[in-house]
């Protein structure tokens, strides 16, 4: 019989990041607490989304609101890589970048939670930006889901092409 695998992947559904961005416009610009402050937020590029306000705090609330639909939308906020407001001008700018992809870096710390809390008969193959992992057994699979499922890392998963 033939090896069930999956795919350990980090993937963003960018319409639904596009929605969430569009939803936190149309909620800043009707809120009364950002009325003529000139808080807003925009796409800056493929991967950026750009926060710009008159203070620091009136970019962290709009970084708030757009944590609060990303939420809403079924989307995990480590997708999110926001830095800090930086001064240019009169404004305060906030760049938080979309983090996609498993790097080398956290592909070795999966795999290696896999060989060591994970059942014996396992095996974890780095295929790029995702790591494949099969077995002769599908209970096996689905422990080593709810195991990584458990773990906290710092990028979000999801786990595909099961067969």
């Amino acid at each position: 019989m033939a090896d069930s695998s999956f795919d350990v992947v980090s993937k963003i559904d960018r319409q639904e990041v596009d929605n969430a961005l569009n939803q936190t416009v149309k909620e800043v610009g009707h809120r009364f607490d950002f009325k003529g402050t000139g808080a807003g937020i925009a796409w800056s590029g493929q991967n950026n989304i750009e926060i710009k306000a008159n203070s620091e705090e009136r970019a962290n609330a709009v970084l708030d609101v757009f944590k609060e639909k990303i939420i809403k939308r079924g989307l995990s906020l480590k997708v999110l890589d926001a830095g800090e407001p930086k001064l240019s001008g009169k404004e305060y700018h906030l760049v938080i970048g979309l983090k996609e992809g498993i790097d080398q870096e956290n592909a070795k710390k999966i795999s290696k939670i896999i060989r060591d809390e994970g059942p014996k008969g396992i095996k974890a193959q780095i295929q790029g930006e995702e790591l494949r992992v099969s077995s002769k057994k599908k209970d096996e699979l689905q422990d080593v889901i709810a195991l990584l499922k458990g773990k906290d890392l710092d990028i979000a998963l999801q786990f595909t092409n099961y067969r």
